[in-house]
């Protein structure tokens, strides 16, 4: 077993261990180890031959680093078989959910159909594919062979006419072909292609148009007289289209070869749907493909942080239209002011997402693809359609600049003065709970709260101490007693009970706040009456991220985005530092209404007594019909797990094992399809990597 502990402030993601067994140190004899930056990671090495030398490369990126921890333990074969299996069993796509006698006879059963020679090396190979981290330009590359054949196109019901809207000002001549091409080229045969020149003043580029549009009949062309921007130029493409539905396409951009056919087949799957949009990546300016977005589904509060819906964006013809098209003075982000106005009274299922890459945008010099803040200008004009969108929706909130291109911060101010009840379930640790309290109370400019601490059944005369002076010296703080057996749902239901406030807030003993206003931001969101839960951004003591919101699936039920992420980090696409609906949030710092709390039944003291049950919480939360909400505008320090410990004895084991059942068992395919998420991002790792 290779454990190891690094530290650093660079973008390294792995470690790699070395084998040299005398032909030297090379890639394909080494394993990689991904760094869960200032904690232990661990991995089982097979060393087939003595005398194999070893080299460890603590870090895979240039910068500062410390090797905190490092050591090799030897293993019996039957007990690292086990612990193989049981890893394969919980994080491999072709096992998940498997029991290890399952896997056993599967590996059994048709490891010679694999092209392995024996089960033991088809488990070896699958338990190392558990580590591999697909982020590199190559991995999208491979990712793209494996997962982009053509696909043998059904016979559609209906196949509604879509005209592509295409404003045209001086583009590169064969970028300006190469879209032209990319369109005509669909095996969705049904469209039209509406090209609208501004004023370019090229005649080469006229004829280029007038070109194709004696080519195909299916090409419509215009020209400005006069320069008039894009906004108008776009609403003359879409006076020209005829289509049933447009589609938005920018004059040196690509779209890839069944883009329309996957359009329309969605539209033939829900008929009741009027947007519809697609991942996307970006072409280099040698044409190659990479930096792929791969999209959340529907994400109102995504959507007001920054336009992720961008390309390919299908919309119903006649709801742009009412909606009044595109509007002069947005240019820059006239497609996201756009998207806010349609989607603003749709339902969720009226705005469907397709997890495909559809669409290739261009990265060229001084492109917003190649730089988000090439263009600053579009940077306000975004701030302006979600300043509108919040004025013309009347909702109670401001909007300024996010702290990055193109992202906007929307506050929702406190309404009146709710108490908030702070729910705090501990057991002796006062060097934990101590600075924990002391924080909450000092650091929290919100403070018209009552903060309930819950004594299970602690010992400590110092503890006991300091419960009985804190709630003598601040009148917010009362110590209820918890006598029975640690049951983190029972305890939290308990304290909920007993609690005054309209809006519960439960916190786990472990955490301090960094900034005094997150407790304002997380009410003013919580307030909201379409929001359930609301979570906060929380790190270790190192800043690194230890919660950014949960996502579904990962290590089997559910997994923490951008764990181990630098403090300083955007995250993926730059959602590391964007308020956001995800389906759950942690419970060590969570807010919800006490009537939503009591709706839903509280958390499950049945079934789920240590682990999964804010997830198991949110998600009935979400399907009571609320949207769970993750914002990074709340920022604290979280000592994980330094109270409860680790599940590292075989009742611990077995009980964890119990709730991991019981949630696959109730959640099922919810727990491997979240619709904040993506498919083809991996359910092993937390850093949004490729599946």
């Amino acid at each position: 077993m290779l454990e190891a502990t690094v530290l650093h402030a660079t973008a390294a993601r792995e470690s790699r261990l070395y084998l040299n067994e005398g032909q030297g140190y090379t890639d394909e004899n080494s394993v990689s180890l991904p760094i869960k930056n200032g904690r232990v990671s661990k991995r089982i090495v097979h060393v087939a031959k003595s005398g194999t030398r070893l080299r460890f490369d603590p870090v895979d990126a240039p910068g500062n680093f410390s090797v905190e921890h490092l050591r090799l333990i030897l293993l019996t074969p039957g007990f690292a078989r086990d612990r193989i299996r049981k890893r394969v069993m919980r994080l491999h796509h072709d096992f998940r959910g498997m029991s290890l006698e399952g896997v056993s006879r599967r590996m059994e059963a048709e490891y010679h159909g694999h092209g392995y020679s024996t089960p033991q090396q088809w488990l070896m190979a699958c338990y190392a594919e558990t580590f591999h981290n697909r982020r590199g330009q190559g991995d999208y590359q491979a990712w793209i062979a494996v997962n982009e054949m053509p696909v043998a196109e059904e016979t559609l019901a209906r196949k509604p006419l879509i005209s592509i809207l295409v404003p045209v000002y001086r583009p590169e001549p064969g970028h300006l072909r190469a879209c032209i091409e990319s369109v005509l080229a669909q095996s969705y045969r049904n469209l039209e292609l509406c090209l609208v020149d501004d004023a370019s003043g090229d005649e080469a580029l006229i004829k280029v148009l007038e070109e194709y549009r004696l080519r195909d009949d299916r090409v419509r062309v215009a020209v400005h007289e006069r320069n008039q921007h894009i906004s108008h130029t776009s609403n003359t493409a879409l006076e020209m289209a005829s289509g049933d539905f447009i589609a938005l396409l920018d004059h040196d951009d690509v779209l890839a070869p069944q883009a329309l056919y996957f359009m329309a087949q969605a539209i033939n799957k829900a008929p009741e749907a009027m947007v519809f949009y697609s991942d996307e990546d970006k072409l280099d300016e040698k044409g190659r493909r990479h930096d792929p977005h791969f999209k959340s589904g529907w994400n109102p509060d995504l959507l007001l942080s920054q336009n992720y819906l961008s390309h390919l964006g299908v919309y119903s013809t006649s709801l742009v239209r009412q909606s009044g098209g595109f509007r002069a003075g947005y240019e820059g982000s006239q497609d996201h002011d756009l998207a806010l106005r349609v989607t603003r009274d749709l339902s969720a299922s009226q705005i469907v997402h397709i997890p495909r890459v559809l669409y290739h945008w261009r990265a060229g010099e001084g492109s917003t693809a190649l730089d988000s803040g090439a263009k600053d200008y579009t940077s306000q004009a975004g701030l302006k359609a979600v300043r509108d969108y919040v004025a013309q929706a009347s909702l109670p909130a401001s909007v300024t600049l996010g702290s990055l291109p193109n992202t906007y911060r929307v506050t929702w101010p406190v309404r009146g003065r709710p108490l908030v009840s702070l729910i705090v379930p501990t057991r002796d640790g006062v060097d934990i709970l101590k600075p924990c309290v002391e924080a909450l109370l000092e650091r929290t400019s919100y403070t018209h709260f009552e903060l309930l601490i819950l004594d299970n059944q602690s010992t400590c005369e110092k503890t006991l101490t300091f419960m009985q002076e804190v709630s003598q010296r601040d009148s917010r703080v009362r110590v209820l007693q918890w006598n029975h057996p640690f049951n983190y749902s029972a305890i939290n239901n308990f304290g909920v009970s007993e609690s005054r406030g309209e809006i519960i807030g439960l916190i786990n003993n472990d955490i301090e706040p960094i900034n005094a206003d997150w407790l304002d931001e997380m009410v003013g969101q919580v307030q909201r009456e379409e929001i359930g839960c609301v979570g906060a951004k929380l790190y270790y003591p190192n800043n690194t991220v230890q919660h950014a919101g949960v996502i579904l699936g990962i290590g089997g039920v559910a997994g923490h985005a951008h764990k181990y992420f630098h403090r300083t980090e955007s995250g993926y696409f730059s959602r590391l530092m964007l308020t956001q609906n995800l389906s759950a949030v942690t419970a060590a710092c969570l807010l919800v209404r006490r009537e939503v709390f009591e709706a839903v039944g509280g958390l499950n003291e049945a079934h789920l007594a240590v682990a999964f049950n804010d997830v198991d919480f949110c998600l009935k939360v979400r399907e009571a019909g609320y949207r769970n909400l993750w914002t990074p505008l709340a920022e604290l320090y979280h000592h994980e797990s330094v109270s409860r410990g680790q599940d590292d004895n075989p009742e611990k084991q077995a009980r964890a094992q119990r709730e991991v059942s019981y949630m696959l068992e109730t959640w099922g395919e919810q727990l491997t399809t979240d619709p904040y998420y993506n498919p083809n991002l991996t359910l092993v790792h937390e850093d949004f990597s490729l599946r």
